[in-house]
């Protein structure tokens, strides 16, 4: 069938959804010739119609109805960035029901509900993309799909939180407290008034669950992901991370060991040496390590307007493309195994702990016999603050299962010496294994 133009409905005009806008506009010579066809944005959902916005746009475009976009049989291509998961994933559904082709950028629903959202594509033959959910403008989904396809993914590591990074590097670069740099992103834009998904990992822990997913080819729910935010970070264990030749990153891992998975999100020491440490303000990077590709890194803005409406207008070229040669591109879910999930007990690593003890001779030998008693060794240990009769200790463990760790500070919390155990931040190596 002959088309003059692929006509697109859009759910959400706020950031995203304006960037995305722009480039359809500013960019409509040079897609069209790379479809075949012109992409014509037929109607935009809205909040509010009469909403002043920093994008010219024909007010015969704009609706508040979703219907005049999901029961409309003219539009073929539906593209949703409203965010959040309700009514996003229900428009959606309907949508491909509807015999439309649906392009996302949302994080949550793809998270929670890919395996439905996958279902559903393939009983109602559309296409399903959603690059956009992971890395905004780094192209990341289709390279682990596609371009890495045919290797056996060992792990993913990255930062996939621009907030929690500019914070962090703000803290590493100026010795701000955490409050006071929540306090400039929010002002900057960077974090939500509320930002608990971004501060306690909750965002990243999404996108790893996602990469997951697709990298080991098994069903990875946000539920499965062990997460710690980054509310407990503090100048002083930035401090002794610099003296100790680390920088703290929020970093997203997911590894296959043994045929077990692990995924997890957490603040962690890294080398300074580590291609990961020179990763900073809203930046991110994503680490895959394959069988036969070895390492590759991805890195780029991971958010905002335009880098986020990149990925998702690739992803309509690629959808458009499919329509006009009346072809399926699409790649139906991947999720074929059911690999077990590693605890988080068993996943070794080196710890950074600090506590306060007392200051007195022979708390040292006390605090290294806890470790040893559970088969602990200490790589380093550093006492240098005093804090009012007692004494700041830091140490560094070698590499063990968390089980032995955990058992080592409860041995110590129930010690008189110990004072407060102020923080445990796990240590990833200078290699990616």
């Amino acid at each position: 069938m002959n088309r003059d133009a692929i006509k697109i409905g859009l759910l959400g005009l706020g950031t995203v959804g304006t960037g995305v806008m722009r480039v359809l506009h500013d960019n409509a010579a040079d897609i069209a010739r790379k479809v075949g066809v012109p992409l014509r944005v037929e109607k935009i959902l809205v909040r509010d119609a009469a909403k002043a916005r920093t994008l010219a746009v024909d007010k015969s475009l704009l609706t508040t109805k979703a219907a005049d976009i999901l029961a409309n049989p003219e539009i073929d291509l539906v593209i949703e960035l409203m965010g959040g998961e309700h009514p996003a994933k229900d428009y959606i559904l309907t949508a491909m029901k509807q015999g439309k082709h649906v392009v996302t950028a949302n994080k949550d629903v793809v998270a929670k509900h890919g395996k439905e959202l996958f279902d559903t594509a393939a009983a109602s033959r559309v296409d399903f993309q959603f690059e956009a959910s992971v890395g905004g403008g780094i192209p990341i989904i289709r390279p682990l799909k596609q371009c890495l396809a045919g290797n056996k993914i060992q792990e993913i590591i990255g930062i996939v939180n621009g907030t929690t990074n500019y914070m962090l590097t703000k803290m590493s670069q100026e010795g701000c407290d955490f409050h006071a740099v929540l306090q400039e992103a929010q002002e900057k834009g960077y974090a939500e008034a509320d930002p608990t998904a971004d501060v306690g990992g909750l965002d990243a822990a999404r996108k790893i669950a996602i990469l997951a997913s697709i990298a080991f080819s098994s069903r990875i729910g946000v539920d499965d992901v062990y997460v710690e935010g980054i509310t407990q970070i503090t100048p002083g264990d930035i401090a002794y991370a610099r003296e100790l030749g680390y920088v703290i990153k929020l970093l997203g891992i997911a590894k296959e060991v043994d045929g077990q998975v692990e995924v997890r999100v957490h603040p962690a020491f890294i080398p300074q040496t580590h291609p990961l440490a020179s990763v900073n303000d809203v930046f991110n990077a994503i680490f895959v390590k394959g069988d036969a590709v070895g390492e590759t890194m991805f890195y780029g803005r991971g958010a905002g307007e335009l880098p986020t409406a990149s990925a998702v207008v690739a992803d309509v070229i690629d959808v458009a493309r499919d329509i006009v040669h009346n072809i399926s591109s699409r790649i139906l879910c991947t999720c074929f195994n059911n690999k077990p999930l590693r605890s988080m007990e068993e996943v070794p690593s080196s710890f950074y702990v600090r506590l306060i003890a007392l200051d007195k001779p022979g708390v040292l030998a006390t605090i290294a016999g806890a470790f040893g008693s559970q088969g602990v060794g200490l790589q380093s240990v550093i006492q240098k603050r005093k804090v009012d009769c007692n004494a700041e200790v830091v140490l560094v463990t070698d590499k063990v299962a968390e089980k032995h760790v955990r058992n080592a500070l409860r041995v110590l919390e129930a010690d008189d010496v110990v004072r407060e155990i102020g923080n445990v931040i796990r240590v990833e190596g200078g290699n990616l294994s």
